[in-house]
């Protein structure tokens, strides 16, 4: 951990317990798809002690401010919402079917425990399937498979009238039950890294900045975007509103070392190997070589990657915002992203935040990022 005053140290974990505190409370706070506010709470909390200002737009968008008055702006960015569903019809036997709320993945639902999210507070539910016996009554028919029109809830209810009286309504929202779990070898287990591991990381480069003492010469936003998940849309919104020069973005990328994903298509990282940096048209090539060289001069290992038109992050609401905003994407390498265990390693935490918190540090409102 890096002590108060202190520069930061390779080698040494810079997560302090109150940090991985936070991040178990944030983690298991659900925060989905239009219903973030409860998890912005719980990052502004944290977050409050170590900026100048704050406030949310009228989406729910948070943001933490240090040095309001500057005129140069660079903001670091990360989304906080989560991907769910939607109640979205009661059959007369109380159960419930559903719509997306963001790209989840109907095949992982299937025996998963849920949260329904109704008007008189949470009921507890499962994804019902119907047991392997009554599945294979005849050899030659084939398995039936999950698909968001024949996957259902069962709430307990067993009428339309008792789903009623539980307050579970047509739009509630539903969440994953899992949480945050530590396993072997330095990995984090939960729902929901992507990406509110990126809100985790940012509020960490604050918390550094001020226990560090560190003096920015320019105003520094510190943004936890809503709405990412169904098209950037938090993002799009702050964007126009701050006007930035500069913007730092960081998100999850996918760890292909695992099977049954083609390297060729997606690129070689892995969780372990430190943060991703991706080449792409909404990439700065002056900004992310900077990051680069950051990167060289402190020891900090990173991965590289190519996207093509997009890097499906908020880099592109940024980017392409107002007149143009130089911007550049870190991200962390996940294992099974959009489940409910997905996966990284704190090494890669630990060495983004190094990475985002140095290169703040070499920034100035002088710096020259035009073109050619």
């Amino acid at each position: 951990m890096a002590k108060k005053g202190k520069p930061l140290k390779r080698g040494n974990s810079i997560l302090s317990p109150n940090a991985l505190a936070f991040l178990t409370r944030y983690i298991n706070n659900p925060s989905p798809v239009g219903f973030e506010s409860g998890g912005q709470k719980l990052w502004l909390d944290y977050l409050r002690p170590h900026i100048d200002k704050f406030f949310f737009d009228p989406y729910g968008t948070a943001v933490g401010i240090v040095n309001p008055d500057a005129k140069f702006k660079v903001v670091i960015e990360a989304h906080a919402d989560e991907i769910s569903w939607f109640v979205n019809y009661v059959n007369p036997e109380g159960l419930l079917y559903l719509k997306r709320n963001g790209g989840v993945d109907h095949q992982i639902a299937p025996g998963q425990r849920v949260l329904i999210h109704g008007k008189k507070g949470i009921v507890k539910g499962v994804f019902g399937w119907p047991a392997i016996h009554t599945r294979m009554t005849n050899p030659e028919s084939k398995e039936p498979q999950p698909r968001a029109d024949n996957l259902f809830l069962d709430c307990g209810a067993r009428s339309k009238k008792e789903v009623e009286n539980l307050g579970i309504h047509i739009g509630a929202v539903v969440t994953y039950q899992v949480g945050f779990e530590e396993i072997s070898y330095d990995y984090f287990v939960g729902r929901a890294f992507d990406n509110r591991i990126g809100g985790f990381m940012i509020a960490e480069v604050a918390r550094l900045l001020k226990e560090n003492r560190k003096k920015l010469t320019f105003g520094l936003y510190i943004v936890n975007a809503v709405q990412e998940e169904v098209g950037l849309r938090g993002a799009e919104m702050i964007a126009r509103r701050l006007k930035p020069d500069l913007a730092i973005v960081t998100d999850v990328t996918h760890d292909t070392s695992t099977p049954m994903v083609n390297k060729i298509v997606e690129g070689e990282v892995a969780c372990g190997k430190g943060p991703s940096l991706a080449y792409g048209p909404a990439v700065h090539n002056k900004f992310l070589e900077l990051v680069q060289n950051v990167a060289r001069k402190k020891r900090i290992p990173v991965q590289l990657r190519a996207v093509s038109r997009s890097t499906g992050t908020d880099t592109e609401s940024f980017a392409y915002a107002n007149d143009g905003c130089p911007s550049v994407l870190i991200s962390i390498p996940l294992r099974y992203m959009h489940t409910t265990v997905e996966m990284l390693h704190k090494k890669d935490i630990e060495q983004t935040i190094s990475l985002i918190y140095e290169t703040l540090l070499s920034l100035t409102p002088n710096i020259n990022l035009r073109y050619p």
